[in-house]
C-alpha cells in the first residue's frame, strides 16, 4: 500500500516544474493531511488533476492566468511552434499526397487543383515567414553571443542552452540527409507530361514527401507494412522522432531567449501571421478532402488517413491560435 506522502507526491507532479518548486512542499502537506483523513476521494483526485492541468496550460501560455507580457509572448510563440509542427507535419503529408497524383495527371476535380494551389501558396508563405522571423533573432544570437555571461544566458546559452541548440542542430541533420536520401524513392519520379505539372519542383515534393513518410495509414495494416524495404521501415521510424526534437528543441530555446521588448512584438505578429497561414492551408485542403473525387481514377481521391490529417490539423490550428490570442494587449 502506498504512503499518504507517495501518494500526495505523485498528486503533485500534476502541477508544472516551476510550480512544484515554489509551491511544491506546502501543497504537499495540505494533501498528506487530507488523505489521512479521507484515503480514498475521487473529487480530490479530479481537482488536483484539473487544477494542475490549467497550471501547465498557463505556463505554456495557452490558458488560465495570463504570464508577465516578456514571459507570456515567448510561452505563446513556443507553444505556436509546438501547434505548428504538428500542423505542418500532416498538412505536407496531404500536400505531397496531392503531388504525386500532380506528377501523373491532370487532377480530376476542381477541389483538388484548388487544393493543390492553396496549399503550395501557404507553404511558400510559411517558408517567408520563418527567414523573417529568424533573421533578427540570428543577428541578435550572433552579436551578443553564446558564452556564459549574461548577455549569453539570456539568449540561450549555459548547459541548457547548449544541449537545445545541440539537439535542433542533430535533428536539422537527420532530417536534411534521410530526407534527401529517401527522396529517390519518390512514386512521383517518371511522371506523364502536362501543361501545368511543374507547379512544384519534383525535388521539393520529394523532399516533402520523405519527411512525411511515416504518416501513412499502412501502420493499421503490419503484413502490408512489413513488405517494405528495411531502409524505408527505419525511416519512418527515424523521421518522426527527429521531428520532434527539432520542435522541442526550437520551443525550449524560444522559451530561453531574452529578446528586446520591440523584437519580441514583431515576433507576436508574424506568430499571428502564421496563425492565418495555417487557417488558409487547412481550408485548401478541406477543399479537397471533404469535396472527395467524382471523376475517374483513384489519383486524387481522399482516404480515411487524409480526414484524420484534417482533424489533427484542425486541432493544431486552434492550439496555435489560442496561443497568438493571448499575446494581445490586456
Amino acid at each position: 500500500m502506498s504512503t499518504p506522502q507517495t501518494r500526495a507526491a505523485r498528486l503533485v507532479r500534476w502541477y508544472p516544474a516551476g510550480w512544484r518548486a515554489r509551491y511544491g512542499a506546502e501543497f504537499t502537506e495540505l494533501l498528506v493531511a487530507d488523505l489521512d483523513e479521507r484515503p480514498r476521494c475521487w473529487r480530490r483526485t479530479g481537482n488536483v488533476a484539473v487544477s494542475g492541468t490549467l497550471a501547465r496550460l498557463s505556463q505554456a501560455g495557452l490558458g488560465g492566468q495570463r504570464l508577465a507580457a516578456a514571459e507570456q509572448a515567448r510561452a505563446s510563440l513556443a507553444a505556436l511552434g509546438c501547434a505548428l509542427a504538428v500542423f505542418l507535419t500532416a498538412g505536407t503529408a496531404v500536400w505531397s499526397q496531392l503531388l504525386v497524383g500532380w506528377q501523373w495527371a491532370p487532377p480530376s476535380t476542381r477541389a483538388a487543383a484548388v487544393g493543390t494551389v492553396v496549399m503550395t501558396g501557404a507553404l511558400l508563405f510559411f517558408l517567408v515567414l520563418a527567414v523573417l522571423a529568424a533573421a533578427p533573432v540570428g543577428w541578435q544570437v550572433a552579436r551578443r553571443g553564446f558564452g556564459g555571461g549574461a548577455a549569453g544566458r539570456g539568449f540561450g546559452g549555459g548547459a541548457a542552452g547548449r544541449v537545445n541548440v545541440i539537439l535542433v542542430a542533430a535533428s536539422l541533420l537527420v532530417l536534411v540527409i534521410g530526407g534527401r536520401h529517401m527522396a529517390n524513392g519518390w512514386p512521383g519520379t517518371g511522371g506523364h507530361p502536362w501543361p501545368q505539372r511543374g507547379l512544384v519542383p519534383g525535388g521539393m515534393a520529394a523532399f516533402g514527401w520523405a519527411l512525411t513518410v511515416s504518416v501513412t495509414s499502412y501502420w493499421a495494416h503490419p503484413a502490408a507494412l512489413l513488405a517494405f524495404p528495411a531502409a524505408e521501415l527505419a525511416w519512418m521510424v527515424i523521421s518522426p522522432a527527429a521531428l520532434a526534437g527539432l520542435a522541442t528543441g526550437l520551443a525550449r530555446l524560444i522559451r530561453r531567449l531574452d529578446l528586446p521588448p520591440r523584437l519580441l512584438s514583431y515576433q507576436a505578429r508574424l506568430g499571428q501571421l502564421a496563425a492565418a497561414g495555417m487557417a488558409v492551408f487547412l481550408a485548401g485542403a478541406a477543399s479537397w478532402v471533404l469535396a472527395g473525387q467524382h471523376g475517374p481514377g483513384t489519383l486524387f481521391r481522399p482516404g480515411a488517413i487524409d480526414v484524420a490529417e484534417l482533424a489533427v490539423m484542425a486541432l493544431a490550428l486552434a492550439v496555435g491560435w489560442q496561443a497568438m490570442r493571448r499575446t494581445a494587449p490586456r
